[in-house]
């Protein structure tokens, strides 16, 4: 069994060790290569070993984890972050698409995230997901998610999406130049967008982006928006839709 090498990247030397324990108890398809206590450190460590994997912390001095896109010009390693952000910065690993484990590490996570790692390894998506996770930690804003379409990655741009429709356990993402197919039910996307004012839950079937909203029906309780689309509304959130739509 080929082993998959990895490097450890935190500040903290227990955070490091208790890792690094961690995967040799419980995912022995993983060598610990190097321990890096900051990222210059570990830029040096990944040129040198060449690593399959990087377990690399957030918050550290100097340079935050996700920082380390620019120090590459082609990101060719795995990354899984381990941090203790808060809910905001959970989120936006989740839009970008990037795979993170919550301090104190769950064991049963760890062996999922590795797994993940050995099953779907595609380091060429890893650079732009990692502009986009950046970009939106710094700007505290998003602006795109990342949508998995046909196992191919794309950075789909929020204003460009004009509906998110549910079908069964996946969705239909209408957007202005194309149809994305994502393996997420439409609560994922609901949350992933809750910060978003333009996106509302109009319908068990359907989010909509209110800046594509061409034609509201009052009495056929429907909504057009952009390239013709035609969504139901809930008569539970009609009142909340109206508020919205004439403040």
């Amino acid at each position: 069994m080929n082993k998959l090498r990895a490097i450890i990247v935190d500040d903290e030397a227990s955070a490091r060790d208790v890792l690094a324990n961690l995967l040799a108890r419980f995912c022995p398809e993983v060598e610990v290569l190097s321990k890096c206590e900051n990222v210059p450190e570990a830029v040096k460590s990944i040129n040198e070993l060449k690593p399959d994997l990087v377990f690399l912390d957030i918050e550290m001095p100097n340079y935050a984890g996700y920082e380390i896109v620019n120090f590459f010009k082609q990101i060719n390693f795995e990354i899984i972050f381990v941090t203790a952000y808060d809910q905001y910065a959970i989120r936006a690993f989740e839009i970008a698409a990037m795979d993170y484990l919550l301090k104190p590490v769950d064991i049963e996570r760890l062996k999922r995230a590795v797994t993940r790692v050995k099953e779907h390894r595609n380091p060429q998506e890893q650079s732009q997901r990692l502009v986009q996770l950046s970009t939106t930690l710094e700007t505290k804003e998003i602006r795109n998610i990342v949508v998995t379409d046909k196992g191919q990655q794309h950075i789909v741009p929020l204003n460009s999406i004009i509906a998110i429709e549910a079908q069964e356990s996946y969705c239909i993402l209408h957007t202005s130049q194309r149809n994305y197919i994502a393996s997420r039910n439409l609560k994922h996307f609901e949350t992933t967008l809750e910060s978003v004012p333009a996106f509302f839950r109009a319908h068990k079937s359907w989010i909509i982006n209110r800046d594509h909203l061409k034609n509201y029906s009052k009495s056929e309780l429907t909504i057009q928006l952009s390239n013709g689309i035609v969504t139901k509304l809930s008569k539970y959130r009609k009142a909340e839709f109206e508020a919205l739509i004439v403040s």
